[in-house]
């Protein structure tokens, strides 16, 4: 999703597929526009944001939203390893890549259009379709790094 679309472009492209645009799916939209670059929220996390705005939207009905914007590509459906999913706002469709620590869960983001080239050519050899390229670190970061020596001492 480019910078420049706005929530109505969205809401006009589900109408178009026979979606109904309920006022759970404009708040839950609206919350991910507002968010800073490269935030990710659990559907816990955004159900306690959206509890914190006086919101009476439930837990299924926000991971059904969270859900549904994923499958139309609106939102980045993201696995960090920690038993639940992320979700980010697809502003660009340009594929990004993320450095987790492993003690801290930081994440950090990551552009790399080599990465990006041998999804594509991997993709075009076995005959399929990219719908997102994800492409993760599982590391310890540098505020974490002499814990991780200290641990590996004993």
């Amino acid at each position: 999703m480019s910078k420049e679309s706005t929530a109505e472009n969205v809401f006009q492209n589900l109408r178009s597929k026979g979606l109904r645009v309920t006022p759970q799916r404009e708040k839950i939209l609206q919350i991910f526009m507002e968010l800073k670059d490269g935030t990710h929220l659990s559907a816990e996390d955004l159900f306690k944001m959206l509890e914190g705005r006086n919101e009476n939207i439930s837990l299924a009905t926000t991971y059904r939203t969270l859900k549904l914007l994923s499958q139309f590509g609106y939102l980045r459906e993201l696995d960090f390893a920690e038993g639940h999913k992320h979700y980010e706002l697809n502003r660009d469709k340009k594929p990004h890549h993320h450095i987790i620590c492993l003690n801290c869960n930081k994440t950090m983001e990551f552009e790399d259009d080599v990465v990006n080239q041998v999804g594509y050519r991997i993709a075009e050899e076995k005959g399929v379709e990219i719908v997102d390229i994800q492409f993760k670190i599982y590391a310890i970061c540098p505020g974490h790094q002499d814990d991780e020596t200290k641990t590996h001492r004993s």
